[in-house]
């Protein structure tokens, strides 16, 4: 080309979610039968849509409002009732044009961050949720700044190392909080969102709370969102159906804006994610349109309920499967649908596990060959030759520990005992070996 054409920062856009299933369909073909735990999609993993909330959609696709244009922040009705919803919290207070929504929350990520001063920075959590961080370096054309989760404490935020990396890197303008947590499955309750907002509020920060996985929680846990917290501090909450619903296909989530008549800059900036929305004219309608009717359906709270009891059965049966492996750090998981191990034994370019299929075996030893290949993707793809079980290796989620994230997802309850089992025997040879 002419001129360098790419961006400062293309090198850190990474979804290694989706990049490890292009390595699975090579697998396949090699027949080997894939285990698809990478990927959040409840529907795809074979949880049914309850006939309910798919009459309330059929009838209103037949209504010829649903294919028009939706206003540029998006329905002024189903704005207004996701802010009475926030309001009845009893925390922040706001109104209908607190609200924008967005093509999915990839779309708000996008937004919010590529609009931000290329100076300014966001710290996020480490492991990260690789959208939040990719978007972030693609933004500042540089590696993301990040604050450490502690797998040796419900996976928690380290808050001294967040308020040291803070206090050090005077560019940070704005904290990115996850909550409930992937890809670690944690769930952080009032105290610990608190203790961010009060370094926020000491350095004039705002906030960035991603919560699509706001009600999925169970063992007793229930996540702190941040209009519980956020008191007079700057900030934003992401919401969303894909993950409730769930409905991953509608492309709908909204960010609901904290105390911007507060602070000038932050009022300019979130008009600049306004002003940028209108040139997009506006969001899908037809699923922005039949949220206040799915949401305030008695069996819709009935849902969630039975939803957040299987999640804890299989969380349970995860956790006591993988518990008693020597040589790794396998937590609890109390939210979301995703489970984060540590390797706490020092991984090696020398360790396998036997792979019957022989052409696999040779795919598999010509991938991980290449100099720097990651330890734990190493684990990863041997897992996928020798098992077909697809998992996510941590360093994929801008973390320098060893490890990998699993779903739990799997309906089929004899096939989720298979995974977890097989996984924990498969660990164990690997550590051996």
């Amino acid at each position: 080309m002419r001129n360098n054409i790419v961006a400062a920062g293309a090198e850190e856009i990474r979804y290694e979610i989706r990049e490890i299933v292009e390595v699975a369909k090579q697998f396949e073909k090699l027949g080997i039968k894939v285990s698809w735990e990478n990927i959040g999609d409840p529907v795809s993993k074979g949880e049914k849509i309850p006939d309910w909330i798919k009459k309330i959609v059929q009838e209103a696709a037949g209504k010829d409002m649903t294919y028009a244009y939706s206003p540029t922040k998006g329905l002024d009705e189903t704005r207004e009732f996701l802010a009475n919803l926030t309001n009845k919290r009893g925390g922040a207070k706001i109104t209908k044009d607190d609200i924008i929504f967005f093509n999915g929350l990839g779309d708000a990520i996008s937004k919010v961050y590529g609009l931000l001063r290329k100076e300014a920075r966001i710290i996020g959590p480490s492991p990260a949720y690789s959208t939040h961080s990719s978007s972030e370096a693609i933004h500042a054309g540089t590696t993301p700044i990040t604050y450490f989760l502690d797998p040796k404490n419900n996976w928690y935020p380290d808050i001294e190392d967040l308020r040291k990396k803070v206090k050090y890197n005077p560019m940070v303008s704005g904290i990115n909080i996850i909550n409930p947590n992937n890809p670690t499955g944690a769930v952080y309750p009032k105290e610990v969102m608190k203790e961010i907002v009060e370094i926020a509020k000491e350095f004039d920060l705002f906030v960035i709370s991603d919560e699509i996985y706001a009600n999925i929680y169970y063992n007793n846990t229930k996540p702190a969102l941040l209009s519980d917290v956020i008191g007079g501090v700057c900030g934003l909450s992401m919401k969303g159906i894909s993950k409730e619903v769930p409905w991953p296909g509608a492309r709908c989530g909204w960010i609901e804006i904290y105390n911007a008549d507060k602070d000038s800059v932050f009022k300019r900036y979130v008009k600049s994610i306004l002003d940028d929305k209108m040139l997009e004219v506006c969001s899908t309608t037809l699923p922005q349109a039949v949220i206040p009717k799915i949401f305030s359906d008695p069996r819709y709270a009935d849902q969630h309920e039975k939803r957040n009891k299987i999640f804890e059965k299989r969380a349970n049966l995860a956790y006591n499967a993988l518990k008693d492996v020597l040589g790794i750090n396998a937590q609890m998981a109390n939210g979301a649908f995703y489970m984060t191990v540590v390797f706490e034994k020092k991984l090696t370019n020398k360790q396998k596990l036997s792979i019957e299929n022989k052409k696999v075996k040779e795919y598999v030893e010509k991938l991980v060959s290449v100099e720097g290949f990651a330890l734990d993707k190493r684990f990863a793809y041997y897992l996928l030759g020798a098992t077909g079980v697809c998992v996510v290796p941590l360093t994929g989620f801008e973390s320098k520990l060893h490890g990998f994230r699993i779903t739990l997802l799997e309906t089929d309850d004899k096939k989720f005992e298979w995974i977890f089992k097989t996984l924990a025997k498969s660990m164990e040879e690997y550590l051996k070996s």
